[in-house]
């Protein structure tokens, strides 16, 4: 099932964005051409570190967001969604 949500209409805060881990397995955190993988399965790390990675300056939800099956990626980086759509290069 596909659910998109518009961001400008619904803000996602503290709550909602630890939420969105349920089923999560591995976070991907860009911010500019920085990435940070996040291993939930095995080692999830404090919620204040994940709230760091997934809210932006205004308490919400950073965008884009987006999940692809076990993967929760944050913000963009045109590289880390190669990779976690398989589309890369090698």
């Amino acid at each position: 099932m596909k659910e998109t949500v518009d961001a400008t209409k619904t803000r996602i805060g503290k709550e909602g964005a630890l939420d969105l881990l349920i089923g999560i397995e591995k976070l991907v955190a860009a911010k500019g051409k920085r990435i940070e993988v996040f291993d939930l399965k095995n080692a999830r790390p404090d919620d204040e570190t994940l709230l760091a990675r997934l809210l932006g300056p205004t308490g919400n939800l950073r965008a884009p967001t987006a999940r692809v099956g076990n993967t929760l990626l944050i913000g963009f980086n045109e590289n880390a969604y190669e990779q976690v759509l398989g589309e890369g290069k090698g």
